[in-house]
């Protein structure tokens, strides 16, 4: 028989994990500027959320070596701040993408005077940032809930099942943060300033 915390979260995971993605989608294609709103870009936000990013990376990893240690407190209060973390990051990839224009990979100003090779070392860099933001963004959709569930899971005390879902979501989740990181660093030359 499910546990009654599970059952008590298993709607509102579920439309946690439709509505975020779907509104960060939707939102980031709204941007006020081009919609005529005098708001100033908010161009700064990009390292500050990357370096969240890789906080979070930092934080799963140390709450897994605390739990391995028996630190159950430690580890819990982790990976709080890793969703805190990841809520954080959300909200200001959204604001950033909604004041901002979006950097495109490779787009430089001066693209007409690059020699052949520059600029096949550029598509070729392209694809690997591709692969990387698309599986990036893909695997973040997934996170989602899984990070929902795992966590519903540890507050129900349900902890053979919190651990078994966690051997899932671990891996994805720091893939996530540290590939935030890889992509930041890799599309950070092109940002518009």
């Amino acid at each position: 028989m499910e546990n009654n915390i599970e059952t008590k979260y298993n709607k509102l995971i579920t439309a946690v994990s439709i509505i975020i993605p779907i509104a960060v989608a939707a939102l980031f294609g709204v941007n006020l500027r081009k919609l005529g709103y005098d708001v100033e870009p908010l161009n700064f936000l990009p390292p500050i959320y990357a370096t969240i990013n890789g906080i979070t990376a930092v934080l799963l990893v140390v709450a897994v070596l605390a739990i391995k240690n028996g630190k159950r407190k430690l580890h819990e209060y982790l990976m709080k701040t890793a969703i805190a973390c990841s809520l954080a990051f959300l909200l200001m990839y959204v604001a950033y993408h909604m004041t901002s224009i979006s950097a495109v990979f490779g787009d430089t100003n001066h693209n007409s005077i690059l020699e052949e090779s520059e600029r096949i070392a550029i598509g070729f860099e392209r694809y690997n940032y591709l692969f990387i933001l698309i599986t990036h963004i893909s695997l973040s959709v997934i996170i989602i809930p899984l990070v929902l569930i795992t966590y519903v899971r540890a507050l129900a005390y349900r902890f053979d099942k919190h651990k078994k879902l966690a051997r899932i979501t671990f891996p994805i989740w720091l893939y996530v943060a540290v590939t935030g990181v890889v992509v930041y660093v890799m599309i950070a030359p092109y940002y518009v300033k």
